[in-house]
């Protein structure tokens, strides 16, 4: 993570507003979980890649946060966030990783302030019925394994990144947030089936690209949502166990000791910090949880994560 995000009050926000007015700014709405994210990008690259990633929103529709892209080499990189309009102003942002990213949190903040919805930075699947999820720190092979599971017999993709949770009568349900998924351009050397998707994938500048997984795995391989049974964390460290049973307090820790597996959080203090503990620890205490090693090869690790989601 190496961008910091600032607190800003009403009155720079209109500055800011009135200063970057003129700017020749392409605009796109996503539909977020039913949040109504606005973005103003001066870039046309970002604004087509928003476009495919996201489900589009009507443009009747006003919109509930904004996202505002600046180029400015007299600035650092670095995020000026607003909390009553629920803006973000990006500063020199040329992955669109991040920017997708602050999106999505900035959705979240207002779902879990305003609606009692709470979100996972995570993929999340649904295999013949049974949710999974899996949930790690960055370059721990979420991203990998998730799309290995993929490849399985009733495999089906709610979202490889980022998802909302109702917890409404037990189990919890996990609801998927992207229309389309953002890979990396070697998922075709780790896994073979998904070489025709990188044939077809235009990737930017970090290797990354808008990929429409349909493509591969047909129409009826990605649904909205599914109701998890099993919570899969990783960590990558070979003087450890390769697969554990974790208790809920044991998962929680594991959460907090690695920042909720979320650069990506806009607002960090102690009242957030109590929604999301209460949220983790109910998430935990409803579902079988286990903490998996990645030190092996992926097929080693893929085939202890299947005899958990088959058994």
């Amino acid at each position: 993570m190496s961008y910091n995000v600032k607190i800003i009050d009403i009155a720079e926000t209109e500055e800011l507003y009135l200063k970057y007015s003129n700017l020749p700014f392409h605009t796109g709405k996503a539909e977020i979980y039913g949040i109504c994210v606005k973005l103003y990008t001066t870039d046309r690259t970002i604004a087509d890649t928003w476009d495919d990633n996201f489900y589009s929103m009507s443009s009747n529709v006003r919109s509930h946060a904004k996202i505002v892209c600046i180029s400015d080499p007299e600035n650092e990189l670095k995020v000026l966030y607003n909390i009553e309009t629920r803006t973000a102003f990006l500063y020199n942002f040329d992955y669109y990783g991040w920017i997708k990213s602050i999106a999505l949190a900035v959705a979240s903040d207002i779902l879990e302030d305003a609606h009692g919805t709470d979100h996972v930075h995570g993929a999340a699947l649904d295999v013949g019925g049974c949710g999974i999820t899996l949930v790690a720190p960055s370059k721990t092979g979420k991203t990998t394994h998730s799309w290995g599971l993929l490849r399985m017999k009733n495999a089906r993709l709610i979202t490889d990144d980022w998802y909302f949770v109702r917890s409404e009568g037990g189990l919890p349900l996990a609801i998927g947030s992207e229309k389309n998924c953002y890979i990396d351009a070697d998922i075709g050397d780790v896994w073979e089936e998904y070489k025709p998707l990188v044939t077809n994938t235009k990737f930017d500048n970090r290797g990354r690209g808008i990929a429409n997984i349909r493509w591969v795995t047909g129409n009826g391989s990605v649904i909205p949502m599914t109701t998890l049974r099993h919570i899969i964390l990783l960590r990558r460290d070979p003087d450890e166990k390769i697969a554990v049973t974790l208790e809920p307090n044991e998962a929680w820790e594991y959460m907090k000791r690695n920042d909720l597996c979320n650069p990506h959080q806009m607002i960090r203090n102690d009242r957030k910090m109590r929604i999301r503990e209460k949220f983790f620890r109910k998430f935990f205490g409803n579902s079988e949880t286990h903490l998996i090693n990645t030190t092996g090869t992926p097929d080693e690790t893929q085939r202890i994560i299947r005899e958990i989601v088959l058994k």
